[in-house]
This record gives C-alpha cells, structure tokens and sequence, in this order.
C-alpha cells in the first residue's frame, strides 16, 4: 500500500482592489467563515484567518493535490462573489490581481498565527505596501513588478 503525506503551510496574502477599504466589520465575521469552508472543500484547511479593511492574510496547510495558485484563484473568485451577493455586501467589490504566498516552516506556525491574529494592532504602525514590502525583503523576493502586484 501506498501512501503520500505532506505538510505544507502557506501564508497567503492578498488585497481588495486598488486597496479600498472594503472590508468592514459586518463583511470580515462572514468572509473569514466563507473562505474557511471554502478552504476545507479544497482540502486545506485554514489555521487562522484574519484581515483589515483592505486585505486579508490566511494561514493554510496547503493540500497534497491542489496547488496553491488553484487556491488563491478559488478563494478570490469564490469569495468575491460572496462580498458582491451579501446582505450589506459591496456590489463591485474585486481582489487584487496578484497574491502573496510565503512558506512556512512547522516549527514557525504559532508566531504566523499570531501575527495574522494581530493584524488590528500591527496596522497601527504600517500600512499594507509597507507590511508587503517588509515580506518581500524576508523572504528576498525582488523580482516582482509593483505595477501588477499593486493593482
């Protein structure tokens, strides 16, 4: 018998369009629960899901079988014709074009947790570029193009 396993944990980020503050309190509670279930029918599970006006930061155990630009598609698609449909939603509510993936090593998992858990507090001092941009030199990615990832 064989078998495959794989433990895989993904730090997705994303942005509302041209980063309007879209994303209210009334309309986070439900989106976190949509793309919660979203992502179990995905086969990847959320670990925490959290987000501010303009973007929202998911931590996933990403599956063995979809990939994660499959996910991020999904969700964003899926999710924006939530925003669209609900009751006190925004009816030309869009994501950005691009995402943010960053890997995650098992043993990193609770402090991700909790930096995506205090995203309030940390958009205190900085705003989404900025949070971005800070991932970007962790994880020394300097080949993007801001004119898409910022649209």
């Amino acid at each position: 018998m064989s078998q495959s396993l794989s433990q895989i944990y993904i730090h997705l980020v994303f942005g509302t369009k041209n980063r309007f503050p879209f994303l209210n309190n009334a309309i986070r509670e439900k989106l976190h629960i949509y793309i919660d279930n979203g992502l179990k029918d995905l086969d990847s599970p959320a670990v925490t899901i959290n987000s501010v006006f303009d973007h929202i930061h998911i931590l996933l155990r990403l599956s063995k079988t979809v990939t994660i630009s499959q996910i991020a598609k999904e969700i964003k698609v899926s999710s924006s014709k939530y925003i669209k449909h609900l009751d006190g939603g925004v009816p030309n509510f869009q994501w950005q074009k691009g995402y943010g993936a960053f890997s995650v090593s098992s043993s990193k998992v609770d402090v991700v947790k909790r930096y995506i858990q205090n995203q309030k507090k940390h958009h205190l001092g900085a705003n989404y570029k900025e949070e971005m941009e800070t991932f970007f030199e962790h994880y020394n990615i300097n080949d993007y193009d801001s004119k898409y990832f910022w649209s």
